[in-house]
């Protein structure tokens, strides 16, 4: 049962922290002569204001007891001290203590009513120049907006951090703006949660029927469904939710669609005689990726070399015999610089990429190297001996006035190389695909690498697998796992489950273990002795570092959320000396976290280096709490939080296969018992195994082992990438001949020449 706001009043005394961004701030307020810390994401407070609030007292272990506001009402000094306190505080740039000082004589209790309404008068007071009176003006429009949103917005139980969000976009216009439509607050750079909206619309009595509420029902399920990996919906499938979720007709759906589509808020594409519906960004992306991919088709022309010989020199080179695929592959990225190398552990992929990496610098080009996570760059680097950057900061982050992120690089403003490998190819999701090939020069090779038996990206589309099914690239599969990786049980076992075998569970003598438990509670328990004792024991394996929980769910006994309570309290319990904080976990000192979404505005240091963004996926450990957040420790980055932001935290002693992907640890531990039937198919399982670097244990059913491998139902995504580059191919392909047609073999060769060069 959740405890019963409390109420109280008084004036802010001594602002202690703001933190701009996110509006969190910490103050002293003066309630009937009681000094009271407040805490909250409450927006613009400024001394001398008066509120009221409504909360919790929350104590804290090294600040003591705190009053927790979650929704405030700002009232703003209505005498001339307060006013002065106010002004004083540097609330509205311009205006310091001397000159509070000599407004508030000049206007008295009238002074924030002039500053408002009349603020040409402040000409009137000495000191201040037109120019600065413009320039004051203009700076209090923008608190007294903010404040007028902020309070709107409270009244609904809106908190702070979206009504700036909103005055970002919006401006001084947002209230009228909202009035029309409350629903533009479900936008991508505001996000309010739909019910929000609807319950502000229902106030405003705007119809239920209307078309700008169905319009962004539909969008906000769309939106909804990227989480689940699809880049688009079947119409079929998008009327009947949206009719179930806003209670509204058939009729009313298509007329509202049929508005949607005309007005370029959402897109339509016909696949197999199915309509998909998508939202613009993805539309764009996917379209954008198709005719992208077939320009680089024809720009990376074929070229002739003696790749034999090349292939040659690398053996010689580095002592070592390419079996017959590694040399095909080398070959193709040489000569037709647009390839995807795809294959399981120990097939030779990185043995590949570095003799194409020698080979292509040998030549004088110009190599990058990147994959989508800063775990997955890092073995990258370790691997090829390269620097492999991760894909955002390769692109580089920019912020534009509106706070919206941008990438450094883009079409515009090309990356600055002419080889570019990404490996981990099946982590990356459309959005960040298309991100990536826009930075692209046309002229630059692409080698693409990855796993495609491995699980799709987080985030929406299954762009390796439809850039391989399209057949336009070519592709090589390595296949022939080598005499070393045999050794391996992880490896060969890895092969099995995904030939659609079983695996080898008996052996004891390996790197690959089973232990049988029927029982969620047996399993736990077990899982807990070797986490906390078994492992750090044997093999010296650090619980945080190294030893890393893998669930095919969040939920039930053996899902990661009740998995992280009980490993915390095991590896890392209470303590006095250890400061906690509470968020969607309670968070204590030396925890593993993880990032649950990209998050571009985090701030992050390394050294004298400096940076921006942590992203979904990414494992860290907290190394300092304080009132105003904690500070997190990502692989050398270091990254402070505010409050609100540790709502995108979680704990990650354990966590879900799919946010596992591009990660490996020295020891994985996996649970498979029943209970997750849905999550029960053979890439899931393959995606575990392939985690682990020197162990794998798994914990359960042998049973529910074998149903996974034969289940090989892959997680359907709904997308038309696949259709639009074969679609887009084949138009090029009747383009070139029908040139050929109209102008003769000779001439048409002679331009497509000229194109090349």
């Amino acid at each position: 049962m959740e405890n019963k706001m409390l109420h109280i009043e008084g004036t802010v005394e001594n602002v202690l922290f703001k933190n701009e961004n996110n509006g969190y701030i910490v103050f002293d307020l003066d309630s009937g002569g009681e000094l009271i810390t407040v805490v909250g994401e409450l927006g613009e407070v400024a001394d001398g204001e008066n509120l009221i609030l409504e909360g919790n007292y929350v104590t804290h272990k090294k600040f003591g007891t705190q009053f927790r506001a979650e929704y405030c009402e700002q009232k703003l000094p209505d005498t001339a001290v307060n006013i002065e306190k106010y002004l004083s505080s540097g609330v509205i740039k311009g205006i310091g203590a001397k000159t509070a000082e000599r407004i508030v004589n000049a206007f008295g209790d009238r002074t924030l009513e002039i500053i408002e309404k009349e603020p040409h008068r402040l000409s009137e007071v000495k000191g201040i120049s037109p120019a600065k009176c413009k320039a004051i003006a203009n700076e209090a429009k923008k608190i007294f907006s903010l404040r007028m949103i902020t309070s709107y917005l409270a009244k609904y139980e809106i908190k702070f951090s979206f009504a700036m969000k909103t005055y970002l976009k919006y401006g001084a216009d947002a209230i009228d703006m909202i009035k029309t439509n409350p629903y533009i607050l479900c936008e991508d750079s505001i996000e309010l949660d739909f019910k929000k909206a609807d319950t502000i619309a229902y106030e405003l009595n705007i119809e239920r029927n209307s078309d700008k509420r169905i319009i962004a029902g539909m969008k906000y399920i769309l939106k909804a469904n990227t989480t689940c990996g699809h880049s688009c919906l079947p119409l079929d499938f998008l009327q009947s939710k949206t009719v179930s979720s806003l209670n509204v007709s058939e009729s009313d759906f298509y007329r509202s669609y049929d508005i949607a589509v005309d007005e370029k808020e959402l897109f339509e594409y016909l696949k197999n005689d199915r309509e998909y519906v998508y939202l613009p960004e993805y539309y764009h992306a996917e379209k954008f990726i198709a005719d992208r991919i077939n320009i680089l088709k024809d720009f990376t022309s074929t070229e002739e070399y003696d790749c034999e010989s090349l292939i040659d020199e690398e053996e010689k080179k580095h002592n070592i015999k390419y079996e017959d695929l590694q040399k095909k592959a080398i070959s193709t990225a040489i000569s037709d610089g647009l390839m995807i190398l795809t294959g399981g552990p120990g097939t030779g992929k990185t043995t590949t990429l570095n003799a194409i990496i020698s080979i292509f610098e040998k030549k004088g080009l110009k190599v990058v190297l990147t994959a989508p996570t800063g775990r997955a760059a890092k073995r990258m680097s370790d691997l090829t001996g390269y620097e492999a950057k991760t894909i955002h900061r390769l692109l580089g982050i920019t912020f534009d006035s509106g706070e919206k992120y941008h990438f450094v690089h883009n079409e515009n403003n090309p990356l600055e190389c002419d080889v570019l490998i990404i490996d981990e190819m099946s982590m990356v999701d459309v959005l960040l695909f298309e991100s990536l090939l826009s930075a692209l020069r046309l002229n630059c090779k692409l080698i693409i690498t990855g796993d495609s038996d491995q699980l799709p990206s987080v985030g929406a589309g299954n762009v390796l697998v439809d850039l391989i099914e399209s057949q336009v690239i070519t592709v090589v599969k390595l296949t022939e796992i080598f005499r070393q990786a045999k050794q391996s049980c992880i490896i060969t076992n890895a092969h099995r489950i995904v030939s659609g075998e079983y695996p080898d569970l008996s052996r004891k003598d390996n790197d690959f273990f089973f232990f049988k438990r029927d029982e969620p509670e047996s399993a736990l328990h077990l899982i807990l002795e070797l986490a906390g004792k078994r492992l750090p024991k044997a093999y010296n394996y650090s619980p945080f570092d190294d030893i890393q929980i893998l669930s095919p769910s969040r939920k039930g006994t053996l899902g990661t959320v009740e998995l992280n309570k009980t490993l915390q309290n095991e590896i890392n319990p209470p303590d006095k000396l250890k400061p906690e904080l509470k968020g969607t976990d309670t968070f204590r000192l030396g925890d593993k976290v993880m990032q649950t979404k990209n998050n571009y505005d985090i701030v992050w240091k390394r050294g004298n280096e400096q940076g921006t963004g942590i992203f979904n996926g990414d494992i860290g450990k907290i190394k300092e709490i304080n009132s105003s957040g904690m500070c997190i420790d990502f692989d050398g980055r270091i990254a402070e939080y505010s409050v609100e932001q540790i709502a995108q935290i979680e704990l990650a002693y354990a966590v879900t296969v799919h946010k596992s992907q591009g990660c490996e640890f020295e020891a994985v531990i996996m649970p498979v018992q029943s209970g997750f039937e849905k999550l029960n198919y053979r890439n899931l399982l393959y995606t575990a195994v392939t985690r682990a670097k020197k162990l794998l244990i798994l914990i359960g059913n042998e049973y529910i082992i074998r149903q996974m491998v034969d289940n090989n139902r892959r997680t359907r995504r709904y997308t038309c990438l696949k259709n639009m580059i074969t679609e887009k191919n084949e138009e090029n392909i009747f383009e070139n001949k029908k040139n050929v047609n109209n102008l003769g073999i000779l001439e048409f060769l002679e331009i497509q020449e000229r194109k090349e060069t």
